[in-house]
């Protein structure tokens, strides 16, 4: 062939007569005729190498035991946030996050910085996303982070040396934190290289790679760990409340009944099993059979580790309770765990609202309880429950998980009808059925094929549901159980001071009126609401809202109603200058029609201002309108709040 001749490579398979044979079935054919080895595992794959950075991650974690074992350990954990839906607001939440005050050793807001800059452009970052489809998290936190004077230098060289481990620019910016025993380093990394395509890590380099060369970097700085250093760790390890490394080495010694003995060749290693021993044995974690031998409880790490994020937490509430001034005893700090038996709801002041989870964008409240106790809740995903400001009065309750009644229903409607949903069909299976109550069912369809994406609509709005419909639904609720444990309802924006003289239907008024308000001890917040309620009791009586008959407060009757448009009517007189339109107040029967400009605070609950072209008028609010600013609605006023139609249907899907 000269060098003018024209040749075309056609790639792909091979191809042969008849029957088409993979080629590399025919070289591990041949090997195996042979009597070789071919080198070839069975090994399910898992996808652990796709991506860049593999290769380096391998050769890191084979590196020299010895050093290994003196190197400075650091942790890196890491999340792959998509940034499609709500994530885009979730990565300008988290930004505003870790930018925080109080996060300085000086107590100062976080400070946002780059590879070039001291001093970064959070907005302009965030524009840099807008289009991209992923983004990186990550922490970086070394054990010996404190003795850094500064953590700036140590991340520039750790996403320096990442780039020559990727083998492309990143685009990234940090904050560091030192408000915790252990300083650490948040990084937001753009999911695309320096070609502007998505940026793909491999997830060894994720789990092991990135914490190697973080860990190297570490004792590069500070030096190798000293034996004192390391003998000093583990003796503090052997009396802590949490999982250690002397408690996994102990786990992976045990035999199958759960025995393991406290001897070692080692008699510096036999001290620290003993004394490690004796503090399980202490905790009811581990029991003496005799002589060196123990035996382990079953489930062991995890029960140390929940002990260790229990103290975590316990640490966490009492730091905050300091910092607010406020005396709460060790004994009334309580977390509230949801899935108990019999776990009763909390009603109380909002303390503080902060992270569980950083990287998983999980939240926690803290709430100074009318029961003189205050609690530590989880309340999920901060996407899943919205902004709720300090000082407001909420109540927590556990979540109902499980199939649905609707989700029953859908399936009984779908067996008379050929495998299929409808609101015709519901309604000729159940004639008492209403089209409103119909639609709820459309709508949790709606919920489950947004979210699962294994539900098909058909073109004329039927619903194939599957022999497995029951099951999705079962996994739908787990799912949303997790990113949402507990209901959090306000039961008041307004902070308790500001309660006792509102010309407002408050929540100290339904209290007062409720056939069984709840209790409320004298001590704590609780103390203080009792305090408010005799002023409230106080302000109704010179308003002649209440009298004293034979020694006790009797209410007027339809007094929330008459303090509720007191509040209706001021706040309408503001709005209605600033927007220079007249308040038409709704009346129940009446057909509402306009634009939701806004959501109001009141302290009688949330309200939605409905604009109109020569007039507007405040109607009760509810979460489904929240998608709809800026957009028309209509619906028709009722005692109980408003039947909204909303968005594109047949004669319209009520929402009540």
């Amino acid at each position: 062939m000269s060098d003018d001749d024209d040749f075309t490579p056609r790639l792909g398979r091979m191809r042969g007569r008849g029957k088409e044979v993979r080629y590399l079935s025919l070289v591990v054919r041949a090997a195996r005729r042979a009597g070789r080895r071919t080198g070839i595992r069975s090994r399910r794959f898992d996808g652990s190498r796709i991506g860049r950075g593999a290769s380096i991650a391998r050769v890191l974690r084979s590196g020299d035991a010895h050093a290994a074992f003196r190197s400075r350990r650091v942790i890196v954990k890491t999340k792959l946030s998509m940034l499609s839906g709500k994530g885009a607001s979730v990565a300008r939440a988290h930004l505003r996050y870790i930018q925080r005050d109080g996060v300085t050793r000086e107590g100062a807001p976080g400070e946002l910085y780059s590879e070039e800059r001291d001093i970064a452009d959070g907005k302009a970052f965030l524009d840099r996303c807008d289009g991209d489809r992923h983004q990186f998290r990550f922490i970086v936190s070394a054990e010996d982070a404190d003795q850094y004077e500064d953590l700036k230098p140590f991340t520039r060289r750790l996403m320096s040396q990442m780039e020559e481990d990727l083998d492309t620019r990143l685009d990234w910016v940090a904050v560091d934190h030192f408000n915790t025993g252990h300083p650490h380093t948040h990084i937001m990394l753009r999911g695309v290289d320096d070609r502007g395509e998505n940026l793909i890590i491999s997830r060894e380099y994720i789990s092991h790679g990135l914490r190697e060369r973080a860990m190297r970097l570490v004792t590069l700085d500070l030096g190798p760990r000293s034996d004192i250093e390391i003998e000093e760790r583990l003796r503090s390890d052997t009396g802590a409340e949490r999982l250690t490394v002397i408690d996994r080495k102990l786990i992976r010694d045990m035999d199958a009944v759960g025995l393991v003995s406290a001897n070692d060749n080692d008699p510096f290693q036999q001290a620290l099993r003993t004394a490690r021993l004796q503090k399980l044995g202490r905790m009811g974690l581990a029991d003496h059979i005799g002589g060196s031998s123990w035996r382990l409880s079953d489930g062991l790490a995890e029960t140390l580790r929940r002990i260790g994020e229990r103290g975590d937490i316990i640490r966490t509430m009492q730091r905050e309770l300091t910092a607010l001034k406020l005396d709460r005893a060790v004994a009334d700090q309580i977390i509230f765990d949801p899935a108990a038996q019999g776990a009763a709801p909390i009603v109380g002041r909002v303390v503080l609202r902060g992270l569980a989870d950083e990287l998983q964008d999980r939240h926690y409240l803290i709430v100074d309880g009318i029961d003189g106790r205050t609690h530590y809740a989880e309340i999920g995903k901060g996407e899943a429950v919205d902004p709720i400001a300090t000082n407001a009065i909420v109540r927590i309750a556990p979540r109902a998980g499980g199939v649905r009644a609707a989700d029953r229903t859908v399936v009984e409607v779908a067996a008379a009808s050929g495998g299929r949903y409808t609101v015709d069909a519901h309604l000729r299976h159940d004639p008492t059925a209403t089209e409103a109550f119909a639609e709820t069912h459309v709508r949790r369809l709606e919920a489950m094929r947004r979210t699962m994406r294994s539900i098909e609509r058909e073109a004329d709005g039927s619903w194939i549901i599957a022999p497995d419909h029951l099951a999705k639904a079962e996994v739908l609720e787990a799912r949303q159980l997790r990113d949402r444990p507990v209901n959090v309802e306000i039961l008041s924006a307004v902070p308790l001071d500001r309660l006792s003289g509102a010309e407002a239907a408050t929540w100290l008024d339904r209290e007062l009126v409720a056939d069984a308000p709840v209790a409320v001890r004298d001590a704590g917040f609780g103390r203080e609401v009792r305090a408010a309620q005799a002023l409230r009791r106080q302000w109704l009586l010179a308003e002649g809202l209440a009298q004293e008959q034979d020694g006790r407060t009797v209410y007027r009757r339809g007094m929330l109603a008459a303090l509720q448009r007191r509040e209706l009517l001021r706040v309408a007189g503001q709005f209605s200058n600033e927007l220079g339109k007249p308040f038409a107040e709704a009346k129940s029967g009446d057909r509402i029609e306009g634009q939701f400009a806004r959501t109001v605070e009141m302290a009688s609950g949330r309200h939605a201002l409905i604009e109109r072209s020569r007039d507007f008028t405040l109607v009760p609010w509810r979460p489904v309108l929240e998608r709809h600013v800026g957009k028309n609605v209509s619906g028709i006023m009722r005692d109980g709040g408003i039947n909204w139609s909303l968005g594109r249907q047949r004669s319209g899907p009520t929402i009540s």
